[in-house]
Order: C-alpha cells, then sequence, then structure tokens
C-alpha cells in the first residue's frame, strides 16, 4: 500500500521562477504527447503505449521533452498514456452497452502549469534536503543544475518511491509517495469461532 502527504513549498523567488518553468514545460509536453497519441488513434486506430510515447517526445527532439530532465519527461508522458488507456477501458464499456453516452477522446490541457514528477531513484537525500536533477536545458538558463526540496521529519527516506511538485492554487506542493507499512495480525480460529457462535445467540434472543 501507497501513502501520499503533501507539503506547501516554501522557498526563494529564484527557486520558484524555476519551479514554474519546469511544470509550465511538462504543461507543453502533456499537450505534445496527447498530440501524438491522438493522430496514431485516429490515423491508425492504435492506442499508444508510454515507451512509444516517450520514445517518439525523445526522437523528435521535442524542445519541452528535452527541457525537462529525462525521467520526469517520462512520467509526464506517462500520465498521457494512462489517460488514453482509461479512454480504451471506457470505450470497451460503451460497445458493450454499460455506459450510454460515447466516451470523448482525452482533452488538451490549457495554457498553466501541470505536475513533474521524479521516481524517487533519480533522486537523493543531502544535508541540504532533497537533492532535484535538472536539466541541461534549466542548468543553461538558470544557472542551477538542482534544487532542494525539505524532507517531511515524519517520513523515512528509504520508504519514499516517488516526489511530484504539484501546482494548485497558485502554489506548488511537494507530494511524497510513500510505502505504508502494515501489519498483519494473527487470529485464532477458537476465538473466531466463539464469537460467531455468540453472535449467533444474541441474534436468535433478540428474534
Amino acid at each position: 500500500m501507497y501513502g501520499c502527504q503533501q507539503n506547501l513549498i516554501h522557498t526563494t523567488p529564484n527557486t520558484r521562477a524555476v519551479i514554474e518553468y519546469l511544470c509550465s514545460e511538462s504543461n507543453k509536453v502533456y499537450n505534445c504527447a496527447l498530440y501524438y497519441a491522438r493522430q496514431m488513434l485516429f490515423k491508425t486506430g492504435t492506442f499508444v503505449k508510454r515507451a512509444a510515447i516517450c520514445s517518439e517526445m525523445s526522437g523528435s527532439y521535442n524542445r519541452h521533452f528535452k527541457a525537462m530532465y529525462v525521467s520526469s519527461a517520462q512520467q509526464t508522458c506517462n500520465s498521457v498514456a494512462s489517460a488514453m488507456s482509461s479512454y480504451k477501458e471506457l470505450l470497451k464499456l460503451w460497445k458493450s452497452g454499460k455506459l450510454t453516452e460515447k466516451p470523448r477522446p482525452p482533452k488538451y490541457r490549457k495554457q498553466g502549469f501541470f505536475t513533474v514528477s521524479y521516481p524517487v531513484r533519480w533522486l537523493k537525500l543531502t544535508p541540504e534536503g532533497i537533492r532535484i536533477p535538472l536539466g541541461q536545458q534549466v542548468k543553461a538558463w538558470f544557472g542551477l543544475g538542482e534544487i532542494y526540496l525539505h524532507k517531511p521529519s515524519n517520513l523515512e527516506w528509504k520508504d519514499i518511491k516517488e516526489i511530484r511538485i504539484l501546482p494548485r492554487n497558485r502554489c506548488f506542493y511537494a507530494e511524497f509517495i510513500y510505502v505504508v507499512k502494515t501489519e498483519k495480525i494473527p487470529v485464532n480460529p477458537i476465538n473466531f469461532l466463539g464469537l460467531f457462535v455468540a453472535q449467533r445467540i444474541f441474534l436468535a434472543v433478540q428474534s
């Protein structure tokens, strides 16, 4: 099981400018990737998968894709693949008569920001915080090779699997996806049987 924790990002104006740029580029990557996925569907009837979308975006030298750190750009493409997969499943339901209205393909996003996601294997915990690597273009434009996010004190680094920068209501949040530890409680069959019998007796008395 996985949990999700959101923390409001408090940072310097320079770092915020970088975050805004990354989320803006992620939004553009989403629309470019969606354009490719929609064209493949309309022209060939093919629902392209994540690997094909990432390959097309990388191979076509899309400037928005190149502006992001490659793993985060791929995560944005994965969001498009998930949207197309959901649309495919809805079409199946419609064709089988389980939906009354024919579903529409995923829509393009309006100008603005979109989530930037980083699998934790590409990140590093340092004394300054969690190191978030940036693409070469960001480094060239902003003079920064990385930014740092604060790690919540209530989470263990080894349990965190993914970190997302989430734009919302003119603010940015760090979203931490982490493993939720569950304990298996042994059940004594005798106690369970005794509880079941007691419940049956209680119901019989009530009736």
